[in-house]
């Protein structure tokens, strides 16, 4: 193992284990410690920097190293013969900085360093393999989070009517002054571009040209999930109005994603689409009031994603880079570990029974059906979960279960054993994750009372969506696709209702095409000739002939005094 990986994986997983112990200490004295470094006094102002610390942010801290220290040790062996691992580990690290100063920050001008961080730095890891298609989703994603960069200097500016950037301190007052709040709605969409919502969402399957430990690290469970945090955080400022828009958008999300991964063929992506999924039912859950829910499946999220993703990554290594899940089949014969921790990650995101994601799922669920909600929300919950549990099983059926379609002469065999050990230290985390955490975080809890048939409703989508995910996935070579009888739709649907034609080929391909067009039209067409080319043709011609004139001036004198002499007798 390379010493700058192993220097890392261990003061990550230290320091892990260090932040999970005080923020135990902080959650049972209900403690809260907020450390104020005066940097610069000039005259009456003074430049002062707060860090947070309470239970939650020491927590989140935690969680992130846990998962980067695996990461860090996964990429170790995922990485081996880069000629650069060196300054990939260091840019994971950066990452994980500038998450940590975001996480511990209740300033706006350090959570912007930190926000920026973040963006700069999972660009530069996005373009990290240096091809076409990575510059381009590298450029996607860094443009669709300047828009919240941008939000979030707004707000910055907009603050300066309070005296302080500490938005912690003014969290009631921006909720009851009406032109105050404006920096509430700039907040939320900062952290809708961030966590990839409607209209933004099209960045986040994109980015899955990055590297796997890249996606497992920055686009499962920090980068995305910055924008929820940020939410959280800022909860107590949201009006009524604004946690209305939110959840429209959140549950559109989470609908739309869904949808899109049952119709997507490539592992990876399907993966992003159901992070994306996930971030929807967390901010809608959010926008029902319920933060503290909101967070704990966003620390329970994170865990398994990032295992599925390292999981997906030893499939794709196994198979020489191939990611079109059509070329699997039959993996649980060759890679029987990896694919005993692929399914239990998919088991504890369909909220199965007593997998980690059922003590979170179940009870967002459960605390939505005991609101006053219309019948829209109602059913887009139910309906997402059941599309949930369709393309995980859709997914599993193709690269588990069904027969297996790839070349003859590859050779698979679970012989990593460095990715191997680091997908062992997170799957005991993603068994008992969810059972422990219920009881660390929740020390009151909740009284749900609901009838038998709206208890059930859970696990009858869970059944419905496990039987469209095995029909949807049937594919033989003498099977006819579902999919493929309604391809308007089908490709309708894949393509996350259009959102990357406004995002990416809206903002690029059509001005391109336009410009090809008018550079036929002006440039090559009659519009040359008839345009600046025909002018200037036209005036060096009178002025070859007014150059004739005055070079051959005697010639010319002599003609016309002949000319003039002609015509005073033919007047005569």
């Amino acid at each position: 193992m390379l010493l700058i990986c192993k220097i890392y994986f261990m003061m990550f997983l230290l320091s892990s284990l260090f932040l999970f112990f005080i923020s135990l200490i902080f959650i049972i004295l209900d403690f809260n410690l907020i450390i104020e470094l005066d940097l610069l006094n000039l005259n009456s102002s003074c430049i002062i920097m707060i860090l947070l610390f309470d239970w939650m942010s020491l927590l989140f801290m935690s969680f992130v190293l846990f998962i980067s220290s695996m990461v860090i040790f996964y990429s170790d062996e995922y990485m081996k013969g880069d000629l650069n691992l060196n300054r990939f580990i260091l840019l994971v690290v950066m990452f994980v900085l500038s998450m940590m100063l975001l996480i511990i920050s209740p300033n706006l001008i350090s959570i912007l360093l930190g926000w920026d961080g973040l963006g700069l730095v999972s660009y530069c890891l996005v373009i990290y393999y240096q091809n076409i298609k990575s510059f381009n989703a590298g450029m996607l994603t860094a443009l669709s989070n300047r828009i919240g960069d941008v939000a979030l200097l707004m707000s910055i500016a907009w603050m300066l009517n309070f005296g302080s950037w500490s938005y912690i301190f003014y969290l009631e007052f921006m909720k009851e002054d009406k032109i105050m709040s404006l920096i509430s709605y700039l907040i939320v969409l900062a952290a809708l571009t961030k966590s990839a919502q409607i209209p933004f969402s099209s960045w986040l399957p994109a980015a899955m040209a990055a590297p796997t430990p890249v996606s497992s690290l920055v686009h499962s469970s920090t980068l995305v999930t910055a924008g929820v945090y940020l939410l959280i955080r800022f909860n107590f400022s949201f009006t009524e109005n604004l946690m209305f828009f939110l959840l429209f958008i959140s549950s559109l999300t989470m609908f739309m994603s869904g949808l899109g991964a049952n119709f997507e063929f490539d592992l990876k992506k399907i993966i992003a689409l159901s992070t994306l999924s996930q971030l929807g039912l967390m901010m809608s859950i959010l926008s029902l009031g319920e933060y503290k829910l909101a967070f704990f499946h966003l620390l329970i999220h994170a865990l398994f994603k990032a295992l599925l993703f390292m999981c997906a990554g030893n499939m794709i290594h196994s198979m020489s880079n191939h990611q079109d899940i059509r070329f699997m089949g039959g993996l649980i014969y060759q890679l029987p570990l990896t694919c005993s921790f692929f399914n239990i990650c998919n088991f504890s995101l369909c909220g199965l029974p007593f997998f980690s994601g059922f003590y979170s799922k179940d009870l967002m669920v459960e605390f939505m059906s005991m609101q006053f909600m219309n019948i829209y929300i109602y059913l887009i919950f139910y309906i997402s979960i059941g599309l949930t549990v369709s393309y995980s099983l859709r997914l599993g059926y193709y690269s588990l279960i069904s027969s297996y379609n790839f070349s003859s002469f590859s050779c698979l065999s679970e012989k990593s054993f460095i990715m191997l050990k680091s997908m062992m230290g997170l799957i005991i985390m993603v068994i008992f994750s969810g059972g422990g955490l219920i009881w660390l975080m929740f020390l009151t809890p909740y009284f749900i009372c609901l009838s038998f048939l709206m208890k059930l409703m859970t696990l009858m989508m869970i059944l419905i969506g496990s039987w469209i995910g095995y029909e949807v996935g049937k594919y033989k070579l003498n099977y006819e696709v579902k999919s493929l009888n309604f391809l308007n739709f089908s490709s309708f649907f894949s393509m996350m209702w259009n959102l990357p034609l406004i995002s990416t080929l809206g903002v690029n391909l059509y001005p391109i095409y336009l410009g090809e067009i008018l550079y036929k039209i002006f440039d090559q067409g009659w519009f040359e000739f008839y345009g600046g080319k025909y002018v200037s043709y036209t005036l060096i011609k009178n002025l070859k002939f007014i150059q004739f004139l005055s070079i051959n001036h005697l010639k010319i004198y002599f003609m016309m005094m002949i000319y003039w002499i002609i015509f005073l007798l033919l007047n005569i």
